[in-house]
């Protein structure tokens, strides 16, 4: 009887899925970015705009918008079929951020998408990651017609931590949203040797 030897099997890298939070403030382009990167069809959450509404959201500087997210935005994207990552856009209202705690819960990371028409909007998602500890980048989402400020400015206005990675980009291109991603994934990276190296570990 012949015997065929068999070949060791390779070991392949774990799977790893991981969770990041797209936010920012009203039309800022949360809903698109997701849109654009999801290898799956995204799920929306979004309504129109009411005349109720309309008392207490401001669309100063977003006139045309007629839509807005009043729960979450999910989609996933996949790198390399070793790492997924799974992105929950938050809404931008005031009045829904009750449940900013539990979709940020367990995330790895977050991308706080800035318009610079209203670049005040901002604060508190900046102030909400940097309360929790949780790595963040800005995405300065380049409109078409606005004014284009360079990062040190954006930096600079909204007084953020030193190394807090400012990106320019455009939330309807894939490409450019994959480059905001991976800029995450990289300082949040970063920041766990640190933090590990810092505990002796």
């Amino acid at each position: 009887m012949a015997f065929v030897r068999s070949e060791r099997p390779t070991r392949r890298a774990p799977f790893t899925a991981l969770k990041i939070v797209i936010a920012g403030g009203f039309g800022a382009g949360k809903t698109t970015m997701v849109a654009a990167v999801s290898e799956i069809r995204p799920l929306r959450t979004e309504e129109s705009l009411s005349q109720a509404g309309a008392r207490i959201d401001d669309t100063n500087g977003v006139e045309r918008k007629t839509t807005t997210t009043v729960a979450i935005d999910f989609g996933r994207i996949t790198f390399d079929e070793r790492l997924s990552l799974y992105l929950f856009g938050t809404p931008g209202q005031d009045r829904f951020w009750f449940l900013w705690d539990d979709i940020s819960h367990g995330a790895l990371g977050a991308v706080v998408i800035a318009d610079t028409r209203r670049l005040e909007d901002c604060f508190p998602s900046v102030d909400y990651f940097e309360r929790r500890g949780i790595p963040f980048v800005i995405a300065v989402n380049c409109f078409d017609g606005s004014r284009r400020y360079r990062v040190e400015q954006v930096a600079a206005a909204l007084d953020l931590d030193p190394g807090t990675p400012v990106l320019l980009c455009d939330a309807r291109d894939r490409t450019s949203a994959k480059e905001v991603l991976i800029a995450v994934v990289e300082l949040a990276r970063r920041q766990h040797h640190a933090n590990a190296n810092a505990n002796g570990r």
